[in-house]
């Protein structure tokens, strides 16, 4: 079975432009065309395309993305090269993951200050809280929010 830019574009949840930009930067040699010209995608095209947008989700470059779809099409003597760089983006995403952690851990505990506010009508409480009446979770957070800026830093 064959899908049109839109019907593919609908199937991954992108613009039909992004289709276009992908193929004209050269990520889609493996993409038919019609007598006419129209882009022709099967469903092994969606699975390439998948794991385009898996790649680009990750942070990496379309030039990076080419070079990794040129080594698909170069076959099983770059599994090594293709592996590699499926290692190195996995790392890539589990750092942004971690920080994301660090993100929501701070973000949670601010909430929790300005519910405290909140319900003592203040944010002037946290002054007279002791460090027992921070929750132990965010004990942390508060202190490393508190840190000044060193020269190293």
């Amino acid at each position: 079975m064959f899908y049109t830019v839109g019907e593919i574009a609908k199937k991954l949840n992108i613009p039909p432009s992004t289709l276009r930009y992908y193929d004209k930067e050269g990520l889609l040699p493996f993409v038919e065309r019609s007598s006419g010209g129209i882009r022709m995608f099967s469903d092994r095209d969606f699975e390439s395309l998948s794991v385009i947008e898996c790649l680009k989700k990750t942070g990496m470059s379309i030039k990076d993305i080419k070079q990794f779809m040129e080594w698909c099409e170069e076959g099983d003597s770059t599994i090594p090269k293709r592996l590699s760089l499926f290692r190195h983006q996995k790392e890539q995403v589990l750092s942004q993951i971690a920080q994301l952690q660090e993100t929501l851990a701070i973000l949670d505990y601010k909430q929790w200050y300005y519910e405290t506010a909140q319900k003592a009508g203040t944010c002037a409480i946290h002054e007279t809280l002791s460090p027992s009446d921070i929750p132990e979770h965010f004990q942390g957070i508060q202190q490393k929010l508190k840190q000044t800026p060193t020269e190293d830093s």
